[in-house]
């Protein structure tokens, strides 16, 4: 069997990152995480991306490239993320129990769900001031 993957979407807008705060499992509830979900089988990365913002957060957005390293959430089992670009809609928490837009200096006062720190370099980079000069 092909191992599940795990997707998630890193949105950026104006020197700011969208995390989520998770609902459920209980031992996850409260903590913070990049949006996403399961790719469905016969599904691409960037289609099952697209979907879960869509149900989660009630957006459309274009999936960029791929962000830091792939995680081994559990045997057979990896989360990778991509760099997202909102195209419409505002974000809301359908499937979380809050949104958050942080900027590079709170990424690691949040709680984190274990899996996503990381990342926290390459979110830590991309929000950096230096970074979105060399970007724009």
């Amino acid at each position: 069997m092909d191992a599940q993957i795990v997707v998630a979407g890193a949105l950026f807008s104006s020197a700011r990152l969208l995390v989520a705060q998770r609902q459920r499992p209980p031992e996850l509830a409260g903590l913070w995480e990049l949006p996403g979900g399961k790719v469905a089988v016969g599904e691409s990365d960037a289609d099952a991306l697209t979907r879960e913002l869509r149900e989660e957060l009630g957006v459309e957005v274009t999936v960029g490239s791929r962000l830091g390293v792939d995680v081994a959430l559990k045997p057979g089992m990896t989360l990778r993320a991509y760099r997202v670009t909102l195209t419409s809609g505002s974000p809301r928490p359908h499937d979380h129990r809050a949104l958050r837009w942080v900027t590079v200096d709170e990424l690691d006062q949040l709680p984190w769900v274990p899996a996503d720190r990381a990342w926290l370099p390459e979110l830590t980079e991309a929000l950096s001031p230096q970074s979105r000069r060399e970007n724009t």
